[in-house]
């Protein structure tokens, strides 16, 4: 691997800090006469347009964050990493890091490529050397320890380019950023900050949420106990879907870091950094970074990079996977463990402390992540003190109006001619009753315009709903309501789109209507156009439908009229504090999940 640099000046020179993962920190970045040479023929070559995660990835790449890595993954690095957790030199190493491509024709071996930015932003040169075939569904078991396409990355997955090309990169320039640049660090700028500190030991924190009082409390104690400094590391690259924004997030963190800690001993740098929500493999790669940031500490909380529960409702993985993991490799990283202990408040003395070491009769306060969401900022009812700074408060509650002001999607699923278009009419009109306007995205509307030119091979119906769960997912961000009505046949792009609106704005109704039943409504008679073979790949004929797994709300249409069927989402709504409660549904025998 191309390993440039030496530590020691990477990082200030005096060796206080531990060394970056292999020894030197990678470092892509092309400067002077070379990369003035590059640019004069980047135009000429033909350009892969990265994605959002693709190019955080790079980014991490180019400054050594991800050292000892100098390219997106080859053949032997991959496998060795998706079945080992190595690379192929044996180097501990457990997220893939990999570049997708449509077709191995993309990226020509021998060939250079110019990768850019989805703003076609110039940002690197890569000499292909080597297109190979992904695994995603190996990926996905070994990786996360599932195929569920509940799992964010899982679903995403689908829809990656089914190559992966490697080679030799030189990097022109890093993505632009307008936001907080200050705190946007390199490796060598951290480390650099952390050697002026003047401490050997750090301990790093990894954050994609807010700072409460007891992360604060947590943080500080860790700092102390490991007689160093502390730096505060915040995820803002891509993140669980539905988390905070950065944006609000990275305010709230420079607001304690000025105001509550003790800046002679902590360091505030954001990190550009693609979560993958793999657990306990997460928190070794975790570590691994932030050792090349020059930490040797690393604080794992309670299921550290979780990406919440699968389709049956359980847990992708256990509360203490993420530390132990870590745990058991510790040593051989050069980071140890800090476990994340559950702090309480005791308000009698006005301090925190660790639960597991509260005697009995003593009375202790907490609030989890859900009551902050549900309980507090949904209803406007304001933060307590003891559990988060009122400046803090302040910035969360003007980021989160109350519910019934938040943005959701209703998203129909079901059989052609199942009655999902007949139920998201008059649920529109049910919406605008209670005072909220609601956009109408249908399927057959949208391939009239948005998609028009699209045909119904699995691709283009998969660009199609991916289209429609764009559209949703910015309308949802801005707290619009907006309905969705489309067959949407496939489990893995109706997960996709979840994961695009967020998990708490996205209402999955499946309308289970049996296909004889729907074949007599077609009054276009294209079921019995497909039967006789003159449509091919028909839905529910001869393409798969794939019903949900675990919706939130199934609604049967022999049973129930439309109307009953729109006032039982509309309970539904009220019941999630998405619409005031004025009054219940009509009574039918369909079945919420």
């Amino acid at each position: 691997m191309m390993m440039i640099q030496e530590e020691a000046r990477k990082s200030g020179g005096n060796g206080l800090l531990i060394s970056p993962y292999g020894g030197t920190l990678v470092d892509l970045l092309t400067q002077g006469q070379e990369r003035e040479e590059l640019l004069r023929r980047a135009s000429e070559l033909r350009s892969i347009q990265l994605s959002s995660r693709s190019l955080c990835d790079l980014e991490l790449l180019a400054t050594g964050a991800l050292s000892p890595l100098d390219r997106f993954m080859g053949k032997a690095d991959y496998e060795h990493c998706v079945g080992e957790m190595r690379l192929a030199d044996g180097t501990l190493f457990p997220i893939p890091v990999t570049l997708p491509v449509a077709s191995a024709a993309a990226a020509p071996a021998g060939k250079e490529v110019l990768l850019r930015s989805s703003k076609n932003e110039q940002i690197a040169i890569l000499r292909v050397e080597e297109v190979f075939e992904a695994d995603p569904a190996r990926e996905a078991l070994l990786v996360f320890g599932t195929t569920d396409s509940r799992h964010p990355l899982v679903a995403e997955m689908a829809g990656w380019g089914r190559f992966y090309v490697s080679g030799t990169l030189k990097v022109l320039n890093l993505p632009k950023h307008h936001d907080f640049p200050v705190m946007r660090r390199t490796p060598a700028e951290v480390r650099s900050l952390l050697e002026q500190l003047g401490h050997a030991n750090v301990v790093a924190f990894q954050t994609r949420n807010p700072i409460h009082r007891v992360h604060e409390e947590l943080t500080k104690r860790a700092a102390e106990q490991v007689g160093g400094s502390l730096l505060i590391h915040p995820s803002v690259g891509m993140t669980k879907p539905g988390d905070v924004d950065h944006y609000t997030r990275v305010r709230t963190y420079k607001l304690l870091v000025d105001k509550y800690y003790d800046t002679a001993r902590t360091v505030l740098s954001l990190l550009p950094l693609a979560m993958r929500m793999a657990g306990p493999r997460e928190a070794v790669w975790h570590a691994i970074i932030r050792r090349n940031h020059g930490a040797n500490h690393f604080i794992v909380g309670r299921d550290h990079a979780g990406p919440g529960r699968d389709s049956k409702g359980k847990p992708f993985y256990g509360p203490y996977d993420a530390q132990e993991v870590l745990a058991g490799h510790s040593e051989e990283l050069g980071v140890k463990m800090v476990p994340y202990r559950e702090l309480v408040y005791l308000p009698d003395e006005d301090r925190y402390e660790e639960e597991r070491l509260i005697s009995d009769g003593k009375r202790t306060l907490t609030i989890s992540g859900t009551q902050v969401r549900d309980e507090y900022l949904a209803v406007g009812r304001p933060l307590p003190d003891w559990f988060t700074r009122p400046e803090v408060a302040e910035i969360l509650a003007s980021a989160f109006p109350p519910m019934q002001q938040q943005g959701f999607c209703v998203w129909f699923t079901g059989l052609p001619s199942a009655g999902k278009s007949t139920i998201a009419d008059i649920l529109a009109v049910l919406l605008m009753e209670r005072g909220r306007q609601a956009t109408i995205l249908d399927g057959d509307v949208v391939r009239t315009h948005l998609s028009k030119g699209l045909g119904f091979s699995k691709e283009d119906r998969d660009t199609n709903i991916l289209r429609i769960g764009f559209v949703a997912s910015e309308i949802a961000r801005h707290n619009g309501a907006v309905i969705c009505a489309a067959v949407s046949p496939y489990r893995s792009t109706r997960d996709q789109v979840r994961s695009m609106v967020g998990l708490d704005r996205f209402i999955q109704v499946f309308v289970d209507t049996p296909i004889g039943v729907c074949e007599q409504r077609d009054v276009k008679g294209f079921y019995a156009r497909a039967r006789t073979g003159e449509l091919k790949g028909f839905t529910g004929v001869d393409d798969p439908y794939e019903a949900p797994v675990a919706p939130e709300l199934t609604l049967t249409t022999t049973d129930c009229s439309p109307e009953e069927n729109a006032h039982k989402i509309v309970r539904y709504l009220v019941e999630r504090g998405f619409l005031p409660g004025d009054g219940g549904a009509s009574a039918c025998s369909g079945n919420g999940n």
